[in-house]
């Protein structure tokens, strides 16, 4: 980047802008700093003003039209219900003050600029008085967490035409950069509100899909609702040039490139931002400074932390530690740093505070940048690929099958189910994507790469693919991906994306990938790296599941409530394909809704792994915990009750869902006392003789499931948030060690009696509940309403109790029962049903 120059062609990060928190330093005495702009970094295009009152409201950029009635104001984040109740907000005070804070936000960024590169140490005095001979200066606000960055306001935009028109600034011995001051748009809110967050709940995802049309329509809105926002992406990018501005003070010349899910087309919201620091630029400008020491002192290399040190030849671990230091001092808001030089790729990790984000940053990871790029050319090279992509990833990740929490694990990560939808693409007939080796065929002679010995040649430009004439529609191909993937033979074959076919083990036609390539029962090879297994961490069951899991949703996709939309208001197409197991054998009736309620965080996965189907005490505290939220949180009537619509068969275990190990005693036999560390006595015939060679298999008992029925009598889902403040308000905000739940029950009293005391004539609800274990991580309530179909009552307080329910659970998990004892005796099993 040139230093002084007025051009301000890159985008600065703004310290101004939240996610870099600032403190107000003294300025020149003209009044007090302005307050640094509140609203999130990208929250949409800038408006410069909106309509005056008395005119045409929906003529107002501020205003936004629902698509099912009604119109919200971006710049307050309100909505309204008509016309008139438009028409009276844009005239209240509320709106008017936010347009004048705005106008006045855009005048303070016309007249401030951007300073970084003093020395640490450095006052806003000082800048004040440096800056204050190109005129009065209003305020000066400095980066209150390492002092690297500042916001100068001048009292008038001529004054700052006249700082940015000086070609170098120079400040106790440092050079200045100094640029203009990002323009932002404007948003009302507190800043960094819910970037924490994930903003796609269950409800929302359930709701958006049942309104669609048909599968094709519901996977191309799965895409809107889960890739980054523009909001998202923008914050992304300001870290990126943050990022840059920092490192390129310590390292010359140096670049940081994002790759991976942030920008490789298949983002999420909360997806890792993944940087390549590229030094390469950085060592041979060393190198040229160490040749000519004296030749001149524009390249910066003497005067940064290099001097002393020789990146050609210092080991990569010293170098992870010097990008992790820098990180930590000089990065604002960067936290828990932390280099991992024993990785397979060494990476630095890190988190930002204000915006939530977790990135790693890598120093020689080339390959991942072509991967990314690769990625970013399927994606681009036909508008089904998308929407398959997204549709398979989290159908996996409601199975269970992906999603490895602390980044190690035994279940399948995003890279790997999406070079499988790759795969599965080159494979069809006739494909959709061409093959890896096709592409490099393709590539011309500015696309020849070759990096670490691999070919990694392929186009860059999407228009030189030959356009697919396949013309199956995105349904039909999720349904045919579940079906080649039920039966495909994993652990005897090798998948590979450049011959676009599965080859046998070990690979004929790639000797050179024979060496090194780490096969398992899942063999998936990188389509550059040929050494490389992407899923080398699937273990046997996770493959055996994944297999398991494709065949039933293909059996399911098969069906009509896969293709046709329900009139009767159950779930249907990928509604119920992403209910974790709603599509496994003995998934029980389609008018039932599922909660997932995950235990990973109270240590209930370790527990539920070690107790067959739920025949055992942490099962059976899991559902006193379920028990105790509906029945004391939220004052539902319970009862103890039959599993909710499902036929007798369906407590059965399917043949699929049986271990081999496990098939069915005969029922005749019975079990007698073994030893420990003794094995179980074959079975014997009539006449007392052992059946020679036999295995004795054992019973198939159905798994226990925890049944409830329930009643609602009071709204106590509605108007929660505002009770809550008033409540927090009066005995004073719940401290870290105060009992939520017990506020939750206290809300939920002030509801109750807010309508009045009593159960009125007739209840609101009603509904069977049924609870079974769902995995070795989270335990499956699944609700039936009475009468079926259920009415938009039902659904809101479904979709309550999605969001609220696994957290109050967990909540009083933590707790621990009265008495801290599981109930041993079925009869003991009812205790926490009762009304």
């Amino acid at each position: 980047m040139d230093v002084g120059s007025g051009s301000g062609s890159a985008a600065d990060p703004d310290p101004a802008s939240p996610g870099f928190g600032l403190a107000v330093d003294a300025g020149s005495g003209s009044g007090p700093a302005a307050a640094p702009d509140p609203a999130s970094p990208g929250s949409g295009p800038a408006v410069d003003a909106g309509t005056e009152p008395g005119s045409d409201p929906l003529a107002d950029p501020d205003v936004e039209a629902l698509p099912r009635g009604g119109f919200r104001c971006r710049l307050c984040q309100v909505s309204a219900a008509n016309r008139p109740s438009l028409t009276e907000h844009l005239r209240g005070k509320k709106h008017q003050r936010l347009r004048s804070l705005r106008a006045e936000r855009r005048a303070q960024e016309q007249r401030s600029l951007f300073v970084s590169g003093f020395a640490r140490g450095t006052s806003g005095e000082e800048l004040c008085e440096y800056f204050g001979a190109f005129g009065e200066v209003a305020a000066v606000v400095m980066d209150k967490e390492k002092g690297a960055y500042a916001i100068v306001e001048l009292q008038d935009a001529a004054s700052r035409e006249r700082a940015l028109a000086e070609p170098q600034h120079s400040l106790a011995g440092h050079r200045l950069r100094v640029r203009p001051r990002e323009q932002k748009s404007f948003a009302y809110g507190t800043a960094g509100r819910g970037s924490h967050r994930d903003p796609l709940s269950p409800g929302r995802l359930e709701q958006a899909l049942w309104q669609a049309s048909d599968v094709d329509s519901q996977m191309s809105q799965l895409v809107g609702l889960l890739e980054l926002s523009e909001d998202e992406r923008r914050v992304r990018h300001l870290l990126v040039t943050l990022f840059q501005e920092v490192f390129t003070e310590f390292f010359p010349g140096c670049a940081i490139v994002p790759f991976g899910s942030s920008v490789n087309g298949f983002d999420t919201h909360g997806c890792d931002l993944d940087l390549l620091l590229d030094l390469e630029p950085t060592k041979s400008l060393q190198a040229s400074s160490q040749a000519a020491p004296r030749a001149g002192s524009g390249s910066g290399a003497e005067d940064s932390i290099l001097s002393d040190i020789d990146l050609a030849a210092t080991p990569a671990p010293e170098v992870l530690e010097l990008v992790a230091t820098v990180l930590r001092r000089c990065v604002p808001g960067v936290r828990r740093v932390r280099a991992v030089p024993t990785a397979r790729r060494p990476v630095v990790k890190f988190c930002h505070k204000q915006s939530g984000l977790a990135g790693d940053i890598s120093i020689d990871n080339r390959l991942a940048l072509l991967n990314t790029r690769f990625l970013q050319l399927c994606a681009e090279a036909d508008e089904r690929v998308r929407p398959l992509v997204y549709a398979v990833r989290l159908w996996a990740k409601q199975q269970g099958l992906a999603g490895n929490p602390a980044g190690g694990g035994p279940l399948l990560n995003n890279y790997a189910l999406t070079l499988l939808v790759l795969f599965f693409l080159q494979t069809r007939s006739p494909p959709v994507l061409p093959t890896v080796a096709r592409l490099r065929d393709l590539a011309g002679d500015e696309d020849r790469t070759v990096v670490c010995g691999w070919d990694c040649s392929f186009p860059r430009d999407v228009a030189l693919l030959e356009p697919s004439t396949n013309t199956e529609s995105s349904c039909s191909l999720l349904a045919e991906f579940f079906h080649t993937f039920g039966d495909f033979d994993f652990p005897g074959q090798v998948i590979s994306l450049r011959e676009g076919r599965a080859l046998p083990l070990p690979p004929p036609a790639l000797p050179e990938a024979s060496e090194g390539l780490k096969l398992g029962p899942l063999n998936l090879q990188d389509p550059f790296e040929l050494s490389h297994n992407v899923a080398a961490n699937v273990n046997e069951k996770t493959a055996s599941r994944f297999g398991r899991c494709c065949r039933d949703a293909a059996k399911y996709c098969r069906s009509l409530q896969y293709r046709q939309k329900s009139s009767k208001g159950r779930a249907w197409g990928l509604t119920r394909l992403f209910q974790p197991g709603a599509v496994e054998p003995g998934a029980g009736n389609a008018g039932t809704f599922l909660i997932n309620i995950p235990l990973g965080s109270t240590g209930g996965s370790e527990q539920l792994s070690q107790e067959p189907r739920g025949r055992g005490p942490w099962f059976w505290e899991v559902c006193a915990a379920i028990g105790f939220v509906l029945r004391d949180v939220l004052k539902c009537s319970c009862t103890a009750g039959k599993p909710p619509g499902a036929p007798r068969e369906e407590l059965r275990l399917s043949g699929d869902s049986v271990l081999p190990e496990e098939q069915p005693m005969a029922p005749d036999m019975e079990e007698g006392p073994v030893a420990v560390g003794c094995k179980r006595r074959a079975p014997e015939t009539p006449n007392g003789t052992e059946l020679p060679g036999v295995k004795r298999p054992r019973m198939n008992v159905p798994e226990e499931t925890a049944n409830w029925s329930c009643t609602v009598w009071h709204r106590v889902w509605t108007g929660r948030r505002r009770v809550r403040r008033q409540l927090q308000h009066s005995d004073g905000p719940e401290g870290p060690d105060g009992d939520e739940l017990e506020l939750e029950q206290k809300v939920s009293e002030a509801i109750v009696q807010q309508e009045g005391t009593g159960h009125p004539a007739e209840p609101l609800l009603r509904f069977e509940a049924s609870a079974r274990v769902g995995g070795t991580r989270w335990v499956l309530l699944r609700l039936l309403p009475s009468p079926a179909p259920p009415g938009p009552l039902f659904r809101d307080f479904f979709h309550f109790l999605q969001s609220f329910l696994p957290t109050a659970v967990r909540r009083r998990l933590s707790r621990g029962l009265p008495g801290d004892a599981a109930p041993q005796e079925q009869g003991d099993r009812g205790e926490f049903c009762t009304p």
